[in-house]
Parts: C-alpha cells; structure tokens; sequence
C-alpha cells in the first residue's frame, strides 16, 4: 500500500488550520522548520475568520485573521492542503512519525482559478450554505466565502449534476473533473493537534424548538447574521425576513448540561452572547435584548467591563432557567421560564430566539494514533499530562495539542496555546539536533 503513495518530509505536522493552528504553523515555520497543515474544510481560517467580532475589544475578527491566513498561505516553508483528511499516524521512533493523509479533490485547479465566481453564476443547482450556517443556499459550484484561503471555487460533486455549466462558463478553463482522490506518506518529527470544536447541536434539546421553530437559531448564525461577510444586509428573522425587535438569548444551552452528556462549562457563550447583544444595538438601535442566564462568568481582564458596558446600553438580564420555547401563529415564540430571584414561573414573548449553544470536543483525532494512544481526558478533550509546566504536552512524547483540542477558551488563549505548542515542539525537535 505504502509504495503506491507518494512520500512527504517534513519536520512537522500541523492538525487543523484554525488560529491555533496557524499561530503554531507560523512560529515554527519563521524559525526554519519545514512545516505541512492539514485542514478538511476548503479554506483555512477555523471558525475565526467567519466570526463578527471579539470580546471585549470588539475588534474585527476578520481583520486579525486575514493577515495571517494571508501571511501561512504564503510562508515558504509552510506547505497547506486543504480538503485533506488524516487517516492514521504511527510513532515509529524519537523523532519520527509517519502519518497517511487523504487529499480530495476539489475538481478545480486552484493555482489557475482567478475567483471570478462565473462558474457560480452558471451553475443551476443550489443547496444550502453550510459556512452560512444554513441561512442561505449556494451553488454546487462555489467559492466558500468571499475572504477564503486559497480563493477558489470548488466543485460539489455530490449535487453537481455533470452539466458542464460551469465548464463552459470558466474563462481560464481550470475545472477538472478527472481529478481524484491522492494518496500521501508523510514521514515527520513532530505532530500539532489543533483540530478545534465542534458547536453543541440544540436538536438534542428539543423543548427549545430548533429546526421546528423557524425564528429560533444558534447563536453561529446570529455570528454570521453580524458579520462584514454576512449573507443578508441586516439581521432578519428566518421565518419571514422581517427585521427583529425583541430579540432572547438563552445562555447554557448545551453547557453545564449533565442530561445532553456536556456537564462543563464553555466559558466562552456568555461573553459571545454579550458581545452580540451590544453589536445588535447597534444595528437595530429600537431593538431589546434579554439575556437568560444561570450565572455570567466574566472572568477575563476586562470583561465584567464589558458585561457591566452591556448592562448600561439597555441590555436585559434576568436569572433565570428557560423550559420550553412555543411558537405563536405570527412566528413570536413564548418563552416558559423560572425566574430565580423571584422564585416563580413566568413566560415571555420574543419575536427571535439565539440559543447560545456550547463548546463540544472535536471526535476522532484519538483514533487515528494507532501504534500509541493519545489520551483524552473525562470530557473527551485531549488530556493535557503537564498542564501546569508543559501545557500542550500529550500522553505521546512528541505529539503536542494547541487551541480547543484540549479544552474550551477563547481566542487570545487560543493564541497563547498555540504559541505554547510552537515553543514546546520546537524543544522537542531541538533535541535531535543536539
């Protein structure tokens, strides 16, 4: 099998290019290491790039993230494959690892694609948006979002419907559909794990009405509803395009959950929640927002602040537990909730529900260490061994976690952990060298 693979070298192997990723890929590769990113989504970015803003600076995330997307895309000793999968990775001996990565293809030639979009505007099949979250649809031939990394199209084979549209329409002619998939033996010195989060899905929490109720949404499509790239003008309810003016979040859902299998903190929902109920004040400035709450877990430097900022604009917040989310004809929703403070039940009426969903460990990365076991930890993060002394150390000697893989946070400790792991594969690897 190995033979008919074509045999990569590098000195390490970058798992995920999201900002943790990306900061660990560039500290390495500025210091001379050759380094390979993998990333299974078309672009690289993580779910920064698609974000609004950050808290509680309210600084634009794409702004931040562009430049070093900009600056990995073209470091030349950082090489990047995205739509490109991890298979397996084996510890052969100090310093050396073999992993086998799948490439997809994309069915375009991304060197020769100038972004043009005509291949999007002739194709006639359309599906939903998946980086849209599900507000808007897109084409089966399609540039992910408008600042991806690389810019260029890719073809959904599973919708397309072969009508050669986007073939004709192409002016430099770099859709292939004779591509397939590759095949690859990487051999290298060091493995970073920066797989990220998955969100928590609030199908699992039925009584709340997502996917049921049209006007209820995660707070991921609310990012998207905010953000420069958004897919809409304004925000707007789903359900009938009107723009909201009593808008609820409804913190913890998904987290601090024993019943949904997530008993931990996200640390990062409540402040979110904040940051976009102030962004939304500012775009709907008749709008009132309420947000539910357990407890508001502002912890980091200026963020009782920020909280205390929102608090002084108008926002709502009240203690309290929701139950259950019911529609109305006209699409208002009624929220049933226990009021803490008071001790009583009471209900709401909203014309725009955001469940503001939890942080989830990313499943697999586990499994594809096959000769070693990469240990996690009791809620299915990657276990940390020294996370005092050596924070992105794993169970495998060589093997380092950046970012979310080992836990929730937010972005600049996203950032420090992937500078950590960048210190701390760079020890590693300079112990060969001595």
């Amino acid at each position: 099998m190995q033979e008919q693979m074509k045999t990569l070298e590098y000195d390490v192997l970058v798992v995920g290019a999201g900002i943790a990723g990306g900061e660990s890929a560039l500290n390495l590769a500025n210091i001379g290491y050759k380094v390979l990113m993998v990333e299974k989504e078309p672009s690289i970015g993580g779910k920064m790039i698609l974000l609004s803003k950050v808290f509680p600076t309210l600084d634009c995330a794409a702004c931040i993230t562009t430049p070093k997307v900009s600056e990995i895309a073209r470091h030349p000793n950082i090489t990047v494959f995205t739509d490109t999968e991890t298979e397996k990775i084996n510890k052969k001996g100090e310093h050396q690892f073999e992993a086998v990565i799948l490439r997809k293809p994309r069915y375009v030639d991304v060197d020769a694609c100038t972004g043009c979009q005509l291949c999007e505007e002739a194709c006639p099949v359309s599906v939903t948006d998946e980086f849209q979250f599900g507000l808007v649809g897109r084409k089966a031939a399609y540039i992910p979002f408008s600042i991806a990394s690389p810019r260029a199209a890719v073809i959904d084979i599973e919708n397309c419907i072969l009508c050669g549209a986007c073939e004709r329409a192409c002016p430099p002619d770099c859709i292939d559909f004779t591509q397939t998939e590759e095949k690859f033996l990487v051999k290298i010195k060091s493995v970073v794990v920066a797989t990220g989060f998955d969100l928590f899905d609030p199908l699992k929490i039925p009584r709340y009405g997502y996917g049921k109720f049209k006007n209820v949404i995660t707070s991921m499509q609310m990012e998207r509803e905010l953000a420069p790239t958004r897919p809409f003008n304004t925000v707007l309810r789903p359900g009938d395009g009107k723009m909201p003016d009593n808008l609820a979040y409804v913190l913890c859902t998904g987290s601090r959950d024993k019943s949904v299998g997530n008993p931990i903190c996200s640390q990062i929902c409540c402040m979110y929640s904040i940051k976009q109920a102030q962004l939304l004040l500012g775009a709907l400035p008749m709008a009132d927002v309420t947000i539910y709450y357990l407890h508001i877990r502002a912890f980091g430097k200026g963020f009782n602040e920020f909280y205390a900022q929102a608090q002084d604009m108008g926002v709502t917040f009240i203690k309290g537990k929701v139950g259950t989310i019911t529609e109305k004809e006209n699409g208002n929703l009624i929220l049933r909730y226990e009021d803490i403070e008071a001790g009583v039940v009471k209900e709401a009426e909203h014309d725009m529900v955001v469940l503001s969903v939890g942080v989830l460990p990313h499943q697999g990365i586990s499994e594809k260490f096959e000769n070693q076991k990469l240990k996690l930890d009791p809620f299915h993060f990657i276990d940390q061994s020294d996370i005092l002394a050596s924070p992105a150390k794993t169970s495998i000697e060589g093997v380092f976690v950046a970012g979310t893989a080992s836990g929730p946070m937010d972005i600049p400790d996203s950032i420090l952990s992937g500078g950590s792991a960048s210190a701390q594969t760079t020890s590693y690897l300079r112990k060969e060298e001595l």
